[in-house]
């Protein structure tokens, strides 16, 4: 026979999850409801390299579990805790986007296997990023940064790329990417590089936003920080941009389209190390 005291903390614990499950599912709502609406999503759910997207979903899925040692719906202490609790928001991911796209007509009856396993999971990605990262921002703010001020050098530049993969996916589909970096010169995209470590210096050390990070050496957290980070979304750039067969081009095409998707990356990275 469970005790009174056992029986209501095990009630409470539930309760607590429970609370959780509803955060990333409104985490999930929020963040891929932009994306939710843009034809170019629903076209790549039709057509893209099921070996990519296969690929991707692992990527997707190894973002999420990272970002679950640090925004799990509990406060877990082993990897098997944090395994479901990445678990818990793919599926929160995955269910949100099916029901949202058969809300809005877009997957029905009628919608060929193929294309509707497309569509959802392509949609689930930023669902799933969606509700780690909503579920972590909606808690007290009593509860955070524990784990994060243990995360060590490697741990922050997994947020930064967590961070540019969420900022890069939201816009790389679109045509209007490729348009800018087939309208851009050279000098262009020397200016948007400037502007991308600026950006990206600027919002996790300069200006006092809430959360920012402070360091004994500006020119250090310059190299440490700015430069790797900014490599990081870089690379993030690249792989999304293969992902969704956007550098079909020449290698100055591929070049400038990269600078030009780094630049919200690098926004993205710099948002991860300031509200994760």
């Amino acid at each position: 026979m469970k005790r009174p005291h056992a029986a209501a903390t095990g009630l409470k614990d539930e309760e607590s999850y429970a609370r959780g499950l509803a955060r990333a599912a409104a985490g999930a709502l929020i963040f891929s409801f932009p994306l939710l609406m843009t034809m170019e999503m629903w076209e790549f759910g039709f057509h893209m390299d099921r070996g990519r997207l296969a690929l991707f979903l692992l990527v997707t899925s190894a973002v999420v579990f990272g970002l679950s040692r640090f925004a799990g719906f509990r406060d877990t202490s082993s990897l098997a805790d944090d395994a479901l609790d990445a678990l818990a928001a793919l599926l929160v991911g995955f269910a949100v986007s099916a029901t949202l796209l058969a809300l809005l007509a877009l997957l029905t009856l009628q919608t060929a296997p193929r294309e509707a396993v497309g569509m959802i999971a392509v949609q689930a990605a930023p669902a799933s990023i969606g509700a780690v990262l909503a579920n972590k921002q909606l808690q007290a703010r009593a509860e955070r940064r524990t784990k994060e001020d243990r995360a060590g050098y490697l741990g922050q530049l997994f947020l930064m790329a967590a961070g540019a993969l969420f900022f890069a996916f939201n816009v790389a589909p679109t045509e209007e990417m490729i348009l800018i970096g087939f309208k851009m010169t050279p000098w262009h995209a020397l200016g948007l590089v400037a502007a991308s470590l600026l950006t990206l210096h600027a919002l996790v050390f300069s200006v006092g936003f809430a959360g920012q990070e402070t360091h004994e050496s500006q020119a250090l957290a310059f190299v440490h920080y700015t430069l790797a980070g900014y490599g990081v979304a870089l690379l993030v750039s690249l792989y999304i941009l293969w992902t969704f067969g956007r550098l079909d081009g020449g290698m100055s095409d591929t070049v400038r389209a990269v600078v030009v998707l780094g630049f919200p990356a690098a926004m993205g990275a710099a948002a991860a190390r300031l509200v994760v």
